[in-house]
């Protein structure tokens, strides 16, 4: 009999823990899937995510949205709002109250991007250098990867302020979204900032501080050579970056755009009305 009563406190002793197994079990499995999203790079269900270090995932539902902005909820006691250009400038759908969204965010907890649960939103990470400066309105950003190949790339609304403070020649990572355009940017090192700290006073100058010359192209030559005709009559030959070549239009009043070494780094038409 005492045998019997103690098998029977064991059964209820166990009872009694079978809830407190089960939430220790549920708590360590929301860990597990917690810590990964805020690591350098995370495996979702569509292919490889990678990350910057220090940004992270927060997953938020949408409560209003106005012609400004919209507000979401992202289980914290203060209320986020997002800028509508963070999808508007990739052309993605606005998004709708009851949206489930993730949210990117950097070590500074400002949004880097915005996605629909389940929306594609691969981001990979690209490491180099500026290879000129930005032009006004930092929209555009010229990169050499560590493989020596130059690449444009379009510079995302909320990433142009950080950008733009990345000094020309500093080793930086770039974090690309789904569509190729540079959503955030941030050193590698401790000896990357201090090195862009040394190239601070180089920091990117805008499109009026460049060189600026009138005329007309009147041939592309080899070796990316133009041959123009300023304005005041003199003809020249200009060397010509080769991610520009494809917007020289030949016969056209243009504005070429000149950096120091006196390359042709961009053209726009020329302002007749102006």
């Amino acid at each position: 009999m005492t045998i019997s009563r103690t098998q029977s406190q064991v059964v209820s002793e166990r009872r009694a823990l079978l809830p407190v197994s089960v939430f220790a079990a549920s708590l360590m499995f929301l860990i597990g899937v917690v810590i990964p999203v805020t690591s350098k790079a995370v495996e979702t269900n569509d292919g490889h995510h990678e990350l910057l270090s220090g940004e992270r995932i927060l997953l938020a539902t949408v409560e209003e949205t106005s012609s400004a902005d919209v507000r979401v909820d992202t289980g914290d006691l203060q209320t986020r709002y997002l800028p509508l250009n963070v999808r508007k400038d990739k052309g993605l759908p606005e998004l709708q109250v009851g949206d489930r969204i993730a949210i990117t965010v950097n070590d500074q907890n400002l949004i880097v991007d915005v996605h629909l649960l389940g929306e594609i939103d691969h981001h990979r990470i690209i490491r180099g250098v500026l290879a000129r400066p930005l032009m006004a309105g930092h929209e555009q950003a010229v990169i050499r990867t560590e493989d020596g190949e130059q690449e444009s790339y379009v510079v995302r609304p909320l990433a142009r302020s950080k950008v733009a403070s990345v000094p020309v020649g500093a080793h930086a990572i770039f974090l690309l979204d789904e569509r190729h355009g540079i959503a955030d940017a941030t050193y590698g090192s401790a000896e990357a900032a201090a090195e862009a700290q040394e190239l601070r006073q180089k920091m990117t100058p805008l499109k009026s501080s460049f060189k600026r010359v009138t005329g007309v192209i009147l041939k592309t030559l080899d070796r990316n050579t133009i041959s123009f005709q300023a304005h005041e009559g003199s003809v020249q030959l200009l060397e010509v970056s080769p991610l520009v070549l494809d917007k020289l239009p030949q016969g056209h009043l243009v504005v070429l755009f000149l950096d120091a070494d006196n390359t042709v780094i961009d053209v726009s038409a020329y302002d007749t009305e102006h």
